[in-house]
């Protein structure tokens, strides 16, 4: 368990102030550490005009990486699916549970 000593130690070292100047003379650096997990708090005069802080994939970078991976294909084509897309029927598959019951008693439990 950590301690609120602790905590503010954690935060020191996670995050660093640093003014313009030294910013610009130092970006590679100060970007290094925000690569690692930091943050750079960047001061104009001493006071606090902005964060530099690691960047939160979202849902497309997920995407993105699953191709790089193997794991999904992109599109061939940025069409639309065809109606006749929704009429197929569902592949068959090995687990016999009804999913759309599944989602219904989630939906339902909200």
């Amino acid at each position: 368990m950590l301690h609120v000593a602790n905590l503010a130690m954690l935060e020191e070292v996670q995050m660093r102030s640093v003014n313009i100047a030294d910013l610009k003379n130092n970006l590679s650096r100060y970007l290094n550490e925000v690569r690692a997990g930091g943050e750079v708090l960047i001061k104009d005069r001493n006071r606090p005009i902005a964060r530099i802080v690691p960047f939160a994939a979202g849902p497309e970078d997920d995407l993105e990486k699953l191709i790089a991976e193997g794991r999904a294909t992109p599109a061939e084509t940025d069409e639309p699916l065809p109606e006749s897309f929704w009429s197929r029927p569902l592949p068959r598959t090995k687990i016999d549970i009804d999913l759309v019951e599944l989602i219904r008693q989630d939906r339902d439990a909200r």
